[in-house]
């Protein structure tokens, strides 16, 4: 004999089926997507990262910096003529820190000026000096970029640049 079936009970089974595909379906494709990426191995890494010390940092910074060249023309400290090169930042002046000891030089500050040689030149800048840090004759009171020959003096001592 016929017995007639709900509408309700018909419509929850057809929706518990329509489920039941999603679900295979999205089981289907996640397992395609992992066995994808697994095949294609790992992603190529185009720069490889390095932690490095401070101090190594200095020195690769340093190696890395343009070379600008100068030339004592007279100096109590040093002998003239001597050619000085500049890599990064060298502070000038009498101290225990200066890079450029002019200890001779009594018109030296102990922090004098400092040079930098950066990728648009050189610069050379006054640390709070007593007696001045002149380019070609006029006191420097912001940092100044240097050109070729210009003239640098530092309390007696005269520096020429070269490049």
């Amino acid at each position: 004999m016929w017995r007639p079936v709900s509408v309700l009970a018909a419509t929850a089974d057809e929706a518990l089926l329509a489920l039941k595909a999603l679900f295979l379906i999205g089981l289907y494709a996640f397992v395609w997507v992992v066995v994808r990426a697994a095949t294609r191995g790992p992603a190529v890494v185009s720069q490889e990262s390095v932690v490095i010390g401070a101090g190594d940092a200095r020195l690769l910074r340093e190696a890395a910096s343009p070379v600008a060249r100068l030339r004592v023309l007279a100096s109590p400290a040093l002998r003239a003529g001597e050619p000085l090169e500049v890599r990064a930042q060298v502070r000038i002046g009498r101290g225990p820190e200066a890079g450029l000891a002019l200890a001779a030089d009594s018109a030296v500050s102990a922090r004098h000026a400092t040079l930098d040689s950066r990728p648009d030149g050189l610069w050379v800048s006054d640390d709070g000096s007593t007696n001045g840090t002149f380019v070609n004759g006029a006191r420097v009171t912001v940092p100044c970029r240097l050109g070729r020959g210009d003239v640098v003096r530092i309390g007696e001592t005269e520096l020429v640049v070269e490049t």
